[in-house]
């Protein structure tokens, strides 16, 4: 039908081209907006997270292994309280062997088999932001358009979606102002099963996102 349509008009424009003249110019328009807000945010540990050096006997042969959960604190600073959102890029996009936002890789093994992934959770019940009493996640999928209505069950940080905080319960006008704000995250990780990856040598753990703060 979009074929269709399209050919009926080009035959529609031909029958007046003696008429009129197509214009020889197209206008373009960018715009944008600078914002004196500027925030900085700092895992604790300096973004390090260590499991140390796992045997490869105490992995599952046929299903994955999950590994001990790690806590890690997450503050972001603003020059002065704004609207924001959090979202997380993976730098080892395309080894999770989960397909999922809120999973990221942790790189491939010598013969480029994917060694596991790992996912971060925020925890409204953990965080804390100025003065405000209580703290609410909110998120949304349509970069910003619309917003998930706000509650304080614990929401896992995705690649594609934006993770705000607000203080209304139950409010879908997305987040809040906020200057500081310190949130503590849950990080889990899983192994491959064990027949997924090549043990002849030591595998690397090599996990690397980057936390991206998105003014709104």
């Amino acid at each position: 039908m979009n074929t269709v349509r399209l050919s009926l008009a080009s035959l529609a424009l031909l029958g007046i081209a003696s008429s009129t003249h197509a214009a020889s110019t197209a206008e373009l328009t960018v715009t944008g907006l600078i914002t004196p807000m500027a925030c900085t945010p700092v895992f604790s540990a300096g973004g390090l997270v260590d499991f140390g050096k796992i045997s490869q006997q105490d992995l599952n042969q046929a299903r994955p292994t999950m590994l001990p959960l790690k806590t890690m604190a997450l503050t972001v600073s603003c020059n002065s309280a704004g609207r924001y959102a959090l979202r997380m890029r993976d730098n080892r996009d395309g080894t999770a062997y989960v397909n999922s936002e809120i999973y990221y890789g942790f790189g491939l093994d010598g013969s480029g088999g994917k060694i596991g992934v790992y996912s971060l959770k925020f925890d409204p019940k953990q965080t804390v932001a100025d003065a405000l009493p209580v703290i609410y996640g909110t998120e949304s999928t349509t970069n910003a358009v619309a917003w998930r209505t706000s509650n304080s069950n614990p929401i896992d940080m995705g690649s594609r979606s934006l993770l705000g905080f607000t203080e209304v319960n139950g409010s879908s006008a997305g987040p809040t102002a906020i200057q500081n704000l310190t949130s503590t995250f849950i990080l889990e990780a899983v192994i491959n099963a064990k027949q997924n990856l090549d043990l002849s040598q030591e595998v690397v753990m090599d996990g690397s996102a980057t936390l991206e703060v998105v003014y709104l």
